[in-house]
């Protein structure tokens, strides 16, 4: 049998939203001492902290520091201000507040927009070095520091104690920025979203006297800080503080042990890929195979379906990328986890006239994360790619008018670029779409699937050409809307962690609805509230923040 490999996976096509490849470091020891022992100035079972470091324009890293994985965004700030604990964080807010300089907030880097680059910041805060990922006993949860990312999240969670978050794929995403905007991965349809699993949050905020502190916000109602959390939950980052910490606890975990604080992850999974060479389809093909893959989802997106346990994302690049792919992930514990997948399979291809025998391989699930978050050769590497994407919540299919304005972009002569891409990935199926919209701050709840419509490039000169045609493809997509997928029985709305600039430009977005019902649709409201007794003064803020009323 032939051996699934990153390669396998996604040859010809883009894969996820910045799947970038990054080693997976070393989370924290096994368990750590209550959360006092292990932080701030003395260090505790971490020697001591580092920094604070400021990075001028003089200093050789200083080119490196002021943009992300999207080349398109540059900023030319003062200083960027490395920070290794909360302490330092509320010096630096201080100072920027006391000198009247904007500030902008670095998790992963991986913003599609200019909330973290743009010529507006003076000081940027780098929370790259604050990283570590510990049990607190105290709040019998998990702390995952802001600057944490996916892959390190993964790894130290499931090396240390079994346990894990159903985070992204690509795992040199931020938990910041992924966290607060809800978060979904292979492993959502089964444990929700990342946000679902949020129990508190350590928080830099200024108050209404221009003074920067510390607060903790917690699940709890009884929390005087309650509101805080709940709109971290879904509100996105950047908008109303600088996240130092994450505690992390499941909403129904029971007991003190960190090995039942969070859920855990498959033993093994079966992995499974179908790559359909655009070669093979004609219109009436390609549409066959695009619905089957929304009508399915749509079927199966409620609690009681038997896929809870599986996520299936099929990747659509331009004719120019070679092939379509689906990859399909399935607990391979469960003892119908064979016929499932061939079920699934054969459910996808059904009157297309796509044939196998398709590849699936059996493997350990920490393998299985490796394998899926570093499958992209374009991008594993290369720190010079510019990048654009367009989001949709899909609550049904495609229509049919939708899959032929989908079939024409995608096929179109004069654009040939094969690193844009569809990218359909599996939602609802249980967890997330049981959880009431107003719970959290993430509304979008009851979606089928999300639809990403992407594309990366290298040169400059060609920003318009490639913006251009995902302007193009997207806005003939939801043509019957104005261009966007407004909340309704199909469509609703987008996703917030992966902002699109012109969602706010009434010139592109005709659909008369604003971008913030799109992104947060009736929890708007609340988080303005939020947005007014947590920083009235309006001090974090960026191209697409929170307003308050």
């Amino acid at each position: 049998m032939a051996v699934i490999s990153r390669r396998t996976i996604l040859t010809g096509t883009v894969a996820a939203a910045g799947s970038a490849a990054v080693g997976l470091a070393a989370g924290g020891p096994a368990m750590a001492a209550p959360l006092a022992a292990a932080s701030e100035n003395g260090g505790g079972a971490y020697g001591p902290t580092f920094g604070p470091a400021s990075v001028t324009q003089s200093d050789p890293r200083y080119a490196e520091l002021v943009v992300g994985n999207n080349q398109r965004w540059v900023a030319r700030p003062e200083s960027v201000r490395l920070v290794g604990s909360t302490d330092q964080v509320v010096a630096v807010v201080q100072e920027a507040v006391n000198a009247g300089k904007r500030v902008s907030i670095r998790g992963g880097g991986h913003c599609f927009a200019d909330f973290v680059y743009n010529m507006d910041t003076k000081i940027i805060i780098d929370m790259s070095m604050m990283d570590k990922v510990y049990f607190d006993s105290t709040r019998k949860a998990f702390v995952v520091e802001g600057g944490a990312l996916l892959g390190n999240v993964k790894n130290a969670l499931y090396k240390g104690w079994n346990v894990t978050l159903p985070a992204g794929i690509c795992l040199d995403v931020g938990i910041g920025g992924h966290a607060t905007g809800g978060g979904y991965g292979m492993l959502s349809r089964r444990f929700g979203l990342v946000s679902d699993h949020i129990e508190a949050v350590e928080m830099v905020v200024v108050d209404k006297y221009k003074v920067a502190r510390r607060v903790v916000a917690s699940r709890s109602p009884a929390d005087p800080n309650h509101d805080l959390w709940w709109a971290c939950t879904g509100g996105g980052g950047g908008n109303f503080g600088v996240i130092t910490r994450f505690w992390f606890r499941s909403p129904d975990a029971t007991g003190d042990s960190p090995t039942t604080a969070l859920p855990a992850p498959p033993k093994d999974v079966l992995l499974n890929v179908v790559t359909v060479p655009w070669s093979s389809l004609d219109q009436a093909k390609f549409t066959t195979l695009v619905r089957n893959y929304g009508v399915w989802h749509e079927q199966n997106a409620a609690a009681d379906s038997p896929y809870t346990a599986a996520c299936s994302q099929m990747l659509i690049p331009h004719r120019a990328g070679g092939n379509i792919t689906v990859f399909t992930e399935i607990d391979a514990g469960l003892s119908n986890a064979s016929q499932l997948l061939a079920d699934y399979v054969a459910a996808m291809i059904r009157d297309t006239g796509v044939t196998g025998p398709f590849q699936s391989q059996k493997m350990s699930w920490l393998d299985s994360v490796k394998v899926i978050g570093t499958a992209n050769p374009t991008l594993t590497g290369n720190p010079t790619l510019r990048s654009g994407i367009k989001t949709a919540f899909m609550r049904k299919s495609f229509t049919d008018a939708q899959l032929a304005a989908l079939y024409g972009q995608l096929t179109r002569t004069d654009y040939a670029n094969p690193n844009v891409v569809l990218q359909l990935a599996g939602y609802g199926g249980g967890k997330i779409n049981t959880v009431p919209p107003g719970a959290t701050a993430t509304a979008h709840r009851d979606a089928a699937f999300l639809a990403a419509l992407q594309g990366f490039w290298l040169n400059p000169a060609e920003d318009s050409v490639h913006v251009g045609f995902l302007r193009d493809a997207y806005g003939a997509l939801f043509a019957s809307t104005g261009g966007y997928p407004v909340p309704n029985d199909q469509t609703d709305g987008c996703y917030v962690s992966a902002p699109d600039p012109d969602i706010t430009d009434p010139a592109i977005n005709r659909s008369g609805v604003p971008w913030y019902r799109l992104y947060y649709k009736e929890n708007y409201p609340r988080l303005q509230l939020v947005k007014a007794r947590w920083d009235p003064n309006n001090f974090f803020r960026h191209s697409q923040s929170i307003t308050a009323p």
